[in-house]
């Protein structure tokens, strides 16, 4: 089995450790040279500030609802993200750090284990030691993680984790994601 930590809202969520005030405030960070939106909080999706938005065009938007915007600080998120490597590599000697903000864990020997669980107890160790908030994603495949990990944003319910650990809750899974939204599915027909 697999797992798929990914920090939420990351670059936002770095924003936040080291100025508490800005919890459930909206929040944007922009990229080099300030040009667009490069991430945000839930605060600033719930606004409909998209991706990529170009700052200049949204600005009456950041203005009308106190958006706090930020530039890129790029050595703070590096600093973070290892913290957070450091802490996952506690937990299983099979680590791939996937991007600033997502690794992959592989789970051998871990059968008896109660993956929900330990997934748990992962998250539960990160925010304690970072403040960073993760979602995680567990199931066979590399691919599967992804698609749990969107479930465990999703739905909040869940506590941040689930496990695609059946064959019938791989195939709701599948059944309630777009194609689109299937890593690396549209990036390999765009190419052909």
């Amino acid at each position: 089995m697999y797992a798929l930590v990914d920090c939420n809202n990351f670059y936002a969520s770095c924003e936040r450790i080291f100025n508490p005030t800005l919890r459930h405030k909206p929040i944007v960070v922009l990229s080099n040279n300030d040009g667009c939106v490069v991430a945000r909080s839930n605060e600033a999706k719930a606004l409909g500030i998209p991706m990529g938005a170009p700052s200049f065009e949204y600005k009456q938007l950041f203005l009308q609802h106190q958006v706090q915007v930020f530039s890129s600080n790029y050595a703070l998120y590096g600093d973070m993200s290892n913290r957070v490597t450091k802490i996952l590599r506690k937990y299983t000697p099979d680590l791939e750090v996937y991007s600033i903000d997502e690794s992959f864990l592989q789970f051998k020997g871990f059968e008896n284990y109660d993956l929900v669980d330990y997934g748990r107890l992962i998250r539960e160790d990160v925010l304690k030691n970072t403040l960073i908030p993760t979602c995680i994603g567990i199931a066979p495949t590399k691919a599967l993680t992804k698609v749990a990990n969107r479930i465990a944003k999703k739905f909040p319910q869940l506590g941040g984790v689930y496990a695609i650990d059946s064959e019938e809750k791989r195939i709701k899974a599948l059944r309630w994601l777009d194609i689109e939204d299937v890593w690396g599915i549209v990036d390999n027909l765009l190419k052909n």
